[in-house]
């Protein structure tokens, strides 16, 4: 049995995170639940590797933390106090004395329209009393194959479009075969989990992703949206044609080079990854974000992760409590394609960043990949904390 490690005080004044390895479900939320004692908590959140039997992890997990909101789900790899970790469970417990969670679980995602999903959300959390100088922020967990996060991402922010709210698709693992979500005892596919969270730590934003765009360009000539799927690029089939303008050969292709190879789409001045999840044995590309006939394309090609990570956290104002970190597995893969991975996990210790590896990334409105979307939490009267 693997101890948990666990990064951070035992007062309760700060939120306390744990990971386990432990052989079975019972195990792991018993570990959680030694590691977490005496802390009264608002909430707990845990990301679990897919090699878990999901609805007992659940069930145990409730058992352990009776009259406390659990929140989880399935991941494609978890971030942990150590660093990147596999088949393992993560999980925070949020102190009640800083934090006040309200819960939404949304179901058949694949039969909600916008209007729907924004019927469901609208009035969610309007009875939670501001608290003067608390913060408010919304966390959402979406299925990583129900192909619905860009539709919901933006009925999610037209609704509350003062709350900012970030989040990341499940998982499970590179077998992109069924991801699960729970809230309490209750495990489901096809939904997506809403928290709306209060606290009176400080929070910062962190949204970047470690690619730039090349001068290789190309049009989307035939594609299924409904399916995100891409037949066809240049009047070629796609997954051939993709593999010839990054010079490898189509039956080589895998994720490795999806990771350092992502399709961008230009949105102003900016560029977001179109993420690639797999070559179908038809030669075309499936996707994991929205696509349409078309679009015009740009190969984008990866920079040093390690060296994108350290800057983008050199400009927070202290040493953060926690990071909450939504990672795309595809940042993941490539950190470890280039013997990275150790680096990044390094990076991830110094400041306690915790969270998952997933299948897509949102923030205020967008569904995005191979970016990193995470929110840093600082204690109150912590500014002169290093």
């Amino acid at each position: 049995m693997t101890k948990p490690l666990i990064c951070s005080d035992l007062t309760g004044a700060v939120p306390r995170f744990a990971v386990s390895r432990a052989g079975d479900p019972e195990a792991v939320a018993g570990e959680f639940k030694a590691e977490f004692a005496g802390m009264t908590a608002s909430l707990i959140m845990y990301f679990s590797s897919s090699s878990y039997d999901f609805s007992r992890l659940a069930g145990a997990m409730c058992a352990s933390f009776p009259g406390i909101p659990c929140v989880g789900c399935t991941t494609a790899g978890e971030v942990s106090v150590e660093g990147y970790t596999s088949d393992s469970v993560v999980a925070i417990a949020f102190p009640a004395r800083h934090f006040r969670a309200r819960i939404k679980m949304i179901e058949n995602l694949r039969s909600q329209s916008v209007s729907d999903c924004m019927r469901i959300v609208r009035g969610f959390g309007a009875d939670l009393d501001e608290r003067p100088g608390w913060n408010r922020l919304g966390l959402l967990l979406v299925d990583g194959l129900s192909r619905q996060e860009d539709a919901l991402a933006a009925a999610i922010d037209a609704v509350l479009h003062r709350v900012p709210v970030l989040g990341g698709s499940t998982g499970d693992g590179l077998s992109f075969c069924k991801t699960e979500i729970a809230v309490g005892t209750t495990v489901k596919t096809d939904c997506a989990v809403l928290c709306l969270l209060e606290t009176d730590f400080e929070t910062r934003e962190l949204i970047f992703d470690h690619f730039e765009p090349t001068s290789t360009r190309m049009v989307v000539t035939r594609a299924d949206p409904a399916e995100r799927l891409v037949m066809e690029i240049n009047a070629e089939p796609a997954a051939e044609e993709y593999a010839y303008l990054i010079g490898k050969s189509v039956d080589d292709l895998s994720p490795f080079d999806f990771a350092s190879n992502p399709l961008l789409v230009r949105a102003g001045d900016r560029y977001h990854v179109r993420a690639i999840q797999q070559a179908t044995p038809e030669r075309a590309l499936k996707l994991l974000s929205a696509i349409d006939e078309g679009v015009i394309l740009t190969l984008g090609h990866a920079q040093d992760i390690a060296v994108g990570l350290e800057e983008e956290l050199a400009g927070l104002p202290r040493r953060p409590d926690m990071v909450l970190s939504f990672d795309c597995i595809l940042r993941r893969l490539d950190a470890e394609r280039l013997g990275m991975a150790g680096t990044v996990s390094q990076i991830f210790r110094r400041h306690n960043m915790v969270g998952f590896n997933t299948y897509g990334e949102q923030h205020h409105g967008m569904h995005v990949n191979q970016t990193f979307v995470g929110v840093a939490f600082f204690r109150p009267g912590s500014a002169g904390v290093t």
